[in-house]
């Protein structure tokens, strides 16, 4: 295909998408007007379904758990279609890359960067049945701790810290215990992903059932998926960057 036919094809592609986005917007309520009765409904009876103080979560990883698989596993599918492409265009080659970060205290305060945010993930995603947050936006700060070691120290230490044969794993670990652990409610009698544990103390973190492992599955996938998507762009970055056609 010309670079003419590519250029009209996405202009008619990106005016058709923009089109359909103007409509759904000027289709939208005004602000702070909601007229479902759904997220009402939530707000109110969340507490004594679920044990859970945050409705969004709870929505999130339990009433609508099957949408948010449909959703983690398309992230999984991103993920491994990115890998699959960039891959085909590399070599194995790392030992000429010259890392840009070479003052100390640079290094030193990204470093303590990377604990404070590692630590700020688990806490996101700890208490997400508890505060604002949860296996998604804690995936992410997880994922982004890591990207610091990059930013802030070297490229060789994000490397040795996160390779692919460790990324990918946890990725695909947490997609297929999130399925696993609708599956397990079907060995119980229940509907997929329905709470088969004891819902726990409202309040605390052992609050909200069985959808604890499902919030901890897609922290998982989400910090997973992430550090593929990381992993392969910087690869292909240093790979441009050094001249070389491919780094493993």
């Amino acid at each position: 295909m010309s670079r003419t036919a590519r250029t009209a094809l996405f202009l008619a592609s990106a005016g058709g998408l923009g089109f359909l986005v103007v409509w759904a917007l000027t289709g939208l309520p005004p602000f702070g007007h909601y007229p479902g009765p759904y997220g009402d409904i939530v707000t109110h009876v969340v507490q004594s379904q679920r044990h859970m103080a945050n409705a969004v979560t709870a929505v999130v990883f339990d009433y609508r758990g099957f949408d948010t698989m449909g959703e983690e596993l398309l992230l999984f599918a991103a993920a491994s279609a990115a890998a699959l492409l960039l891959r085909e265009t590399r070599e194995s080659q790392t030992s000429d890359i010259v890392d840009a970060v070479r003052s100390d205290a640079s290094r030193g305060v990204g470093a303590a960067a990377v604990a404070v945010v590692f630590v700020l993930g688990l806490n996101v995603v700890a208490h997400g049945f508890i505060t604002p947050g949860g296996g998604f936006q804690g995936g992410v700060v997880l994922a982004a701790s890591f990207a610091l070691v990059f930013l802030a120290v070297e490229y060789h230490a994000y490397h040795r810290l996160v390779p692919t044969s460790l990324a990918e794993p946890i990725e695909a670990f947490g997609a297929g215990a999130y399925v696993g652990l609708g599956l397990i409610s079907f060995g119980f009698g229940l509907a997929f992903l329905q709470n088969f544990m004891e819902l726990g103390v409202f309040g605390r973190l052992s609050s909200g059932g069985s959808a604890i492992l499902v919030n901890w599955s897609s922290a998982l996938a989400v910090a997973g998926g992430f550090l593929v998507l990381f992993g392969e762009y910087l690869k292909e970055d240093m790979a441009a960057r050094y001249g070389r056609a491919r780094v493993r």
